[in-house]
């Protein structure tokens, strides 16, 4: 369930409040930063509220134009649960990198590269194997080869894929090597 948190806006919690059995989400109110912070504790799913932006508080929707017709503030909190969804799914974290998959990149801490598609691909499907993914695995789930087909297309991404990892984050154990395949673990 999708969580609004009203952070030091009085009016629009009562008002939302009276509406509550209308709406899709479930609501709260606070008026501090450690009754905030508590809440978050208990919730992943939420949006904050607020009638003016605060610098420390992520998740935020800031609502600075009232009076606003209701049906639009529904809307509008409707939308931006969207948005965190959309962005929360678009996130892949494998080993302690995160990848983004819209903008194709990878990251940890502040250092970042761009991938290609067949490259997310890669990485995500030996992410999910907990054994070594044959070539012939990977050409034909990643690639859509059939293994009958005599080719280096894996081999030659792979390399450059590592080669990539190891010149900007200096991991070069991030795709191991196996005697049966390839391995992420």
């Amino acid at each position: 369930m999708q969580n609004l948190i009203i952070y030091k806006f009085t009016s629009l919690y009562h008002i939302l409040e009276e509406l509550s059995l209308d709406l899709n989400f479930n609501i709260s109110f606070v008026d501090d930063v450690n009754s905030l912070n508590n809440k978050l504790k208990n919730h992943n799913n939420y949006l904050i509220i607020s009638n003016k932006k605060y610098l420390d508080i992520s998740n935020q929707f800031v609502l600075e134009n009232t009076p606003i017709n209701i049906f639009k503030l529904v809307e509008k909190i409707n939308i931006e649960f969207l948005k965190l969804q959309f962005n929360s799914q678009s996130h892949v974290k494998v080993k302690n990198y995160i990848i983004d998959l819209n903008s194709r990149e990878m990251s940890v801490n502040s250092t970042k590269i761009k991938l290609t598609e067949k490259e997310i691909n890669t990485i995500i499907y030996l992410s999910k194997s907990n054994k070594p993914v044959s070539i012939d695995k990977l050409q034909e789930k990643v690639w859509s080869y059939q293994s009958d087909i005599e080719t280096h297309t894996v081999e030659t991404h792979i390399y450059r894929l590592r080669k990539k990892i190891l010149n900007i984050f200096n991991d070069k154990e991030f795709i191991i090597s196996e005697k049966n395949g390839y391995q992420i673990k």
